[in-house]
């Protein structure tokens, strides 16, 4: 290091985190960009007398199913030339002395050789290898295990069934108001079943959380994020993960971009990433989702373990030792645990508001208590920790479903795997206007129903798999979510039933028709109650004081997650795969060290 030019402070300074971190010094010279890599690998060319390529052509390189090994490890790649075969190769410089050797020891070897960068090789394997990863990235799970793809919206037996489901309920409806009934009371009461379920987050067990391991030795932790469309937010971006409490030669941080989305990459090339981050160009194919992108990515995961991120989020600086130090105390079957989401605009309008108090519910009571219960968890877009030898086996993410964070936990489920959680936050801003809001809401919903029907192609081997329990729990969650949001406009009959009833008497006390309209009225006040006050128990002090009296904006926010849920039944049949952009906006920087 010394006749290469590196200072003796340098030189102990990699030292003592190479101790500290189990690598070398050599490794955390480049990674925590002290040394210039090109400069690096040049000097060391010129003391083996060898010629030195910056950048590989990849016509040069031939793929093959194994070329990808060259991602995780890029230490040496062949090219091919007309007239001979050449080895690109990344030295070490404890190696550099038996190389010496043997290149003098056999003459014509350092004929064959050049020298190069470990990123002059990923990004030769990686243009190399593009089309086959394409295919794969976007066929694999329907080729390998397709009863668990959305590649097929309604296999043929829910065709029919869905297609005599409709003409039976239409002739219902039109020749017996006894059967309307029947059906009024079913729905009903599956609504309440699936109110009770969040009810029972009211009361949080609390438990005491693993504190962070020590800095020494920690694996390789990869980082995903999919961008398209986000130039705007790249620099806020590479600032939350450069913030990461992580050393950087243990961290792998891959930013996804489509090939064809040139204003991104360039934003996030112009803010001069350190060597820990990769940007990874996806070429341009149908489906074009996030899922597909990372499963693009997934390939050159060098972490033991992955989390997802997305491009406006701001995660807690310790969220990965919070995850890692979960799953070292966490039984081997735990394969993903997710970090709660929580929204920094509360305030900016009446619906951000709204979405606050979702998010708090969702992310800080039902899945904490869901993971509890061991029972299935539809886990959110972003901040999934996850192993990345289960996600590989269990076929990674459904490229055709809109909401493969759901699909993904149920699917981990189905294989044996659960999920928990952990408590340190990722802050992200709610859709402040109706537009942005429905379209993000409305691929949601149809997510979901993806989801739901590709769970329940098999009921019969879906509730052996997952038991009877967690089957009646995924029903109430994922099917009571979808249904109660269809039937919500049932509340306009209820206030027109109402006021007839105060203009004209209630039913008599004991009939059933005065039962079903006290079941409507409790499970429509119980939606609200339960909505509130589970956003209102997991909020913090601020989070409520940003929130103010917004929430009396709820009832209109149920509506619209009606409208959203049944446009995105109309749209599922005619645009199944359609990913509609949510827009992002950077935003003003606030604490995120705070853990909830």
């Amino acid at each position: 290091m010394l006749q290469l030019g590196i200072s003796k402070p340098t030189i102990a300074r990699a030292a003592r985190a190479a101790r500290s971190h189990g690598t070398t010094i050599e490794t955390e010279l480049l990674a925590n960009g002290l040394v210039d890599a090109d400069s690096y690998y040049a000097a060391l060319a010129r003391g083996l007398r060898l010629p030195f390529l910056s950048a590989i052509d990849p016509s040069h390189v031939g793929d093959d199913t194994a070329l990808d090994t060259r991602l995780l490890e890029p230490s040496m790649l062949r090219l091919n030339y007309i007239n001979k075969t050449m080895h690109a190769l990344v030295p070490e410089a404890r190696k550099m002395a038996t190389l010496a050797q043997a290149f003098e020891n056999k003459p014509g070897l350092a004929e064959r050789m050049v020298i190069t960068t470990p990123s002059a090789v990923r990004a030769a394997v990686w243009q190399a290898g593009a089309g086959r990863r394409l295919r794969e990235s976007v066929s694999t799970l329907f080729e390998s295990q397709a009863r668990f793809s959305a590649r097929i919206v309604l296999s043929g037996k829910q065709g029919f069934l869905a297609g005599t489901g409709i003409c039976a309920f239409a002739f219902a409806a039109t020749s017996s108001a006894l059967t309307l009934t029947i059906l009024h009371v079913a729905v009903s009461l599956f609504y309440m079943a699936a109110l009770l379920v969040r009810a029972a987050a009211v009361v949080p067990r609390r438990r005491r959380l693993p504190d962070p391991l020590p800095s020494g030795y920690l694996p390789v932790y990869t980082v995903l994020v999919a961008l398209y469309r986000e130039a705007d937010v790249a620099g806020q971006l590479v600032a939350a993960l450069s913030r990461l409490n992580w050393p950087p030669s243990r961290l792998d941080i891959k930013l996804v971009c489509e090939a064809d989305d040139h204003a991104t990459i360039e934003a996030l090339r112009a803010e001069r990433p350190g060597p820990q981050f990769e940007i990874v160009e996806v070429p341009p194919a149908h489906p074009r989702t996030k899922p597909k992108a990372l499963n693009y990515a997934l390939a050159a995961a060098r972490g033991e373990f992955v989390v997802i991120y997305d491009a406006e989020d701001r995660p807690h600086p310790d969220q990965l030792r919070a995850a890692h130090a979960q799953f070292a105390v966490s039984r081997s079957d735990i394969a993903c645990l997710q970090a709660p989401l929580v929204i920094s605009n509360g305030g900016a309008s009446w619906i951000s508001a709204v979405f606050a108090l979702e998010y708090a519910a969702l992310f800080r009571m039902l899945l904490p208590m869901l993971a509890r219960w061991r029972m299935p968890m539809p886990l959110g877009g972003t901040s999934n920790h996850l192993r990345v030898a289960a996600l590989r086996t269990c076929g990674a993410w459904d490229p055709y479903n809109v909401t493969e964070d759901a699909d993904l936990g149920m699917r981990l489920y189905r294989l044996g795997y659960r999920c928990g959680t952990v408590d340190c936050p990722t802050y992200e801003e709610a859709p402040g206007t109706f537009n942005i809001w429905l379209n993000q809401r409305t691929r949601w919903f149809k997510g979901w129903l993806q989801t739901w029907l590709v769970m329940m192609r098999e009921p019969s081997k879906l509730v052996h798999e997952m038991g009877v329990g967690p089957f009646l729990v995924f029903q109430l969650l994922i099917g009571g979510m979808l249904l109660s949001s269809l039937t919500h406009p049932w509340l306009i009959m209820l206030l027109v039933s109402t006021a007839s009833y105060l203009m004209l008497g209630f039913p008599s006390p004991g009939t059933g028709e005065r039962a079903l309209f006290v079941l409507d009225c409790a499970n429509m006040l119980a939606s609200y109650g339960l909505f509130l006050l589970l956003g209102r128990i997991a909020m913090l002090r601020d989070e409520k004081k940003r929130v103010g009296w917004r929430w009396i904006g709820i009832p209109v926010y149920w509506l619209m997650i009606s409208v959203a849920a049944w446009r995105a039944i109309f749209q599922l049949p005619v645009k199944p795969f359609f990913w509609d952009k949510t827009a992002h906006r950077p935003i003003p920087v606030i604490d995120v060290r705070q853990r909830m």
